[in-house]
């Protein structure tokens, strides 16, 4: 398997040298450039026609610009946001723009490298923390489904969600899927987890968002 080429835009010093001295030390990527400046993103992609482009927003120039710059020029080029600017409203404008990424600056080395993976196999990524914010604000039906599928859940969270909008409790959940409420409760733990919920009727309305991309209909369970 060949190595993802990656290109590093970033107005910090500090944070550039550290995703290059981070980024070299992993066999599956090469680094081919990097730069300060939104000129520098359009210039990078354009000479070095990288796998993915890593661009901070807060950068020289209009990085929002050279993304759309990149997209019409170099549509072969994924672009990843990694940015300290969080917020739904960045994100969704970078995703409209054409970016196939949105990653905070808040997250790990491990959840970028995640993240750059998941893009160029043909993925959108997004900080799982407002995930389901960035769907349901979505003005775009397709880039919708492609957020909402970077919200992955297993074959027994997408039971529970079910369930859980057809509004059962988790004790008839546990007794329509034979599993203890114990476990449902575990379940209940890692939903929030991943759909940015603080409770169950968060769980509940961030399903809901979901549900409308993913299409999660009535299901007929077997004990």
């Amino acid at each position: 398997m060949s190595k993802i080429s990656v290109a590093f835009i970033d107005g910090h010093p500090i944070m550039m040298d550290g995703l290059i001295s981070a980024f070299s030390r992993v066999q599956d990527f090469q680094v081919v450039a990097r730069g300060t400046s939104a000129a520098d993103a359009v210039n990078s992609a354009v000479v070095h026609k990288p796998d993915v482009l890593v661009l901070d927003l807060n950068i020289d120039g209009n990085a929002y610009e050279a993304m759309s710059k990149i997209n019409g020029k170099c549509p072969n080029t994924k672009v990843v946001v990694f940015t300290g600017l969080v917020g739904v409203e960045y994100a969704l404008r970078a995703l409209e723009l054409g970016a196939s990424g949105f990653v905070s600056k808040g997250s790990t080395a491990e959840e970028l490298c995640k993240a750059l993976v998941a893009v160029v196999g043909g993925e959108t990524y997004i900080t799982q923390r407002f995930a389901t914010q960035v769907i349901s604000a979505l003005r775009d039906a397709s880039l919708r489904k492609r957020a909402a599928a970077a919200i992955k859940l297993s074959i027994r969270e997408e039971q529970i969600v079910r369930l859980l909008l057809r509004g059962k409790t988790n004790k008839e959940i546990a007794n329509q899927l034979a599993i203890s409420e114990k476990t449902v409760k575990h379940y209940m733990t890692i939903l929030m987890q991943k759909l940015n919920a603080r409770n169950r009727i968060e769980v509940v309305l961030a399903a809901q968002n979901l549900s409308a991309e993913h299409k999660y209909g009535p299901t007929v369970y077997r004990n």
